[in-house]
């Protein structure tokens, strides 16, 4: 079975425009910038052949894996249920450990942006929080150990 990429509607025509863009205007650069630096003559001391070579497998590599996510997407319908926890959740925890509140809102691995409280599904905070109610005490399984957290409020 194929990967699921969890997305919203708005990510997946993020994706697809990026993958457009990659397809059509920078691979075009890149070739021009090979023919150019072939022109140049010999290949084997060509340090701006060699980087534009290396550029070109960088963006096949991006097309490669965004043609795959765009493929394998599953569209993560809006749910205005806060029952439970579910992907597109905001919710408020109270990590026991630090003594602390936390805002994570849950999101699928593709649209995941720790640095601004955006966890995947497949977190290990993530994971945990998923379909767990308010006032549920959930364990964490983290890569350093185990933790609790009270789910204070699903938005």
């Amino acid at each position: 079975m194929a990967d699921q990429f969890y997305m919203t509607s708005e990510a997946k025509k993020k994706a697809e425009e990026r993958l457009k863009y990659l397809t059509t205007v920078k691979r075009a650069e890149i070739i021009e910038r090979i023919q150019e630096a072939r022109s140049h003559g010999d290949l084997s001391e060509n340090a701006e052949y060699d980087a534009a070579r290396n550029e070109q497998a960088a963006n096949e590599g991006e097309i490669a894996e965004l043609d795959y996510q765009i493929k394998n997407a599953v569209i993560i319908e809006e749910n205005d249920d806060n029952s439970a926890v579910h992907l597109g959740s905001r919710v408020t925890v109270y990590d026991n450990d630090f003594e602390e509140e936390a805002v994570y809102t849950i999101m699928g691995t593709t649209e995941a942006d720790p640095m601004n409280n955006i966890i995947s599904n497949e977190s290990p905070v993530g994971a945990a929080l998923l379909r767990h109610k308010k006032g549920d005490v959930v364990t964490v399984k983290a890569p350093d150990g185990e933790y609790t957290m009270k789910i204070l409020k699903i938005e």
